[in-house]
């Protein structure tokens, strides 16, 4: 499908970023984060083998309390916390991809870090 093509299908779609001359667009079009608002019981705020959203924040919060800023050190506290290695990379994985596809994602993590 043509970039304009999809500019012109995703200006008749609701909820999107206006764009001058083009209306509004959901930059999920271009392969970012959709700006669509996103409800209470969807799929994307499941848990990600057990881990949800809140417990990333939770972890996130820790490892920058103890200045650990890579994914090892993170999964070494999430071990801490009796999560296996695997279940956390995954988590660590899927919980930043959510947040590439929804804004909403990046914002609730944020609000949940205390931003």
């Amino acid at each position: 499908m043509g970039f304009f093509k999809k500019v012109r299908e995703a200006a008749e779609q609701p909820e999107m970023v206006h764009v001058r001359g083009a209306g509004p667009i959901d930059p999920a079009v271009l392969g970012g984060p959709s700006t669509r608002s996103v409800a209470a019981d969807d799929p994307i705020w499941a848990p990600i083998n057990g881990i949800s959203l809140q417990d990333y924040a939770d972890l996130a919060r820790i490892a920058q309390s103890r200045g650990v800023t890579d994914e090892a050190g993170m999964i070494a506290i999430a071990a801490e916390r009796g999560w296996s290695p695997t279940d956390a990379k995954a988590a660590l994985d899927g919980w930043v991809q959510r947040m590439g596809r929804s804004m909403a994602v990046g914002q609730r993590f944020r609000k949940l870090l205390g931003y």
